[in-house]
Order: C-alpha cells, then structure tokens, then sequence
C-alpha cells in the first residue's frame, strides 16, 4: 500500500482536516482501482449497482436521487451500465418520458465482485489498526458525521 506523508504537523482543526480529505481522497482511489481491476466496475457504477439492489427497480428520477447525484450524471452512469447488460431499463406505460431502472444477474454478479474487492482494501487498510484504535476512530466519524449532518441542516 502506497505511502503518504502526512499533511498535519500539529492538530489545528484545518490541519487534521487536510490530512483526513487526503488519506479519504487515496483511500477511495484504492478502492475504486480495486474495483475496476476486479469487477470492471468504478465505484459509482457500484453505488449505482448497490441502490438497485438494496431498493430494487427505480425510475431513473427516483435513483439519481436516492444517490444524492444530479439526474443527468445517474443517467451516464446507467446508460453505460445498460451497454455492458448489467441493469435493464423499461419505459413507464403512464409516462413514455419516465425510465424505470433494474438490476440484471450479470450485475449481480458484478456488484458481488466489486464489492469483495471494495472490503478487501477496506481491511487490508484498517487491518492495520487495532481494535481499541478503530473502535475510537470509529466513535470520532461518528461525532464528526453529527458535526456535519448539524451544519447542514442548521
């Protein structure tokens, strides 16, 4: 596993900030090579794999924002998915405008694939932590997760 040096030379709020933006920001490209190598999926193409999954056929509209992610940028995303026969689209009979989005068994079988490659970078990352250690780490994503959640509502 590739190496960074650290951005923090004290723990000054900004400090500890930069250093978790750039250990997150390398953290996901692992995962995401991983993925791609793996399963031939980028982790978007697997958030979108996932959602389908977890919440079964959804119009396009409704999973663009279920992901969070502008409708346009969801329907890239599904429309290179459809070519590579990992979800099916169908039209609504109500509205010839609406697609309705599902999951196929090859992208079952992708997701499947992209996700194992996903944990295993997760463990082999925070494997090197102790239990003790993650179990803070995790209380401090936690509290940080509140902090956030708080800003953007308040």
């Amino acid at each position: 596993m590739e190496q960074h040096e650290s951005t923090t030379t004290g723990s000054a709020p900004e400090q500890v900030g930069l250093s978790f933006l750039t250990l997150a920001y390398s953290l996901r490209e692992q995962v995401d090579h991983r993925m791609l190598a793996t399963a031939g999926l980028s982790l978007s193409r697997t958030k979108v794999l996932q959602a389908l999954a977890g919440r079964g056929a959804l119009h396009q509209a409704e999973l663009a924002a279920s992901l969070g992610q502008a409708p346009r940028s969801v329907t890239q995303i599904v429309e290179g998915l459809e070519r590579l026969g990992m979800v099916a689209r169908s039209g609504d009979p109500e509205d010839r405008r609406r697609k309705t989005v599902s999951l196929t068994e090859t992208g079952r079988t992708a997701l499947a694939a992209a996700e194992e490659a996903g944990t295993h970078v997760l463990r082999q990352s925070f494997g090197m932590l102790e239990p003790q250690q993650l179990a803070v780490l995790d209380t401090l994503l936690a509290h940080l997760d509140v902090a956030l959640t708080a800003d953007k509502t308040g």
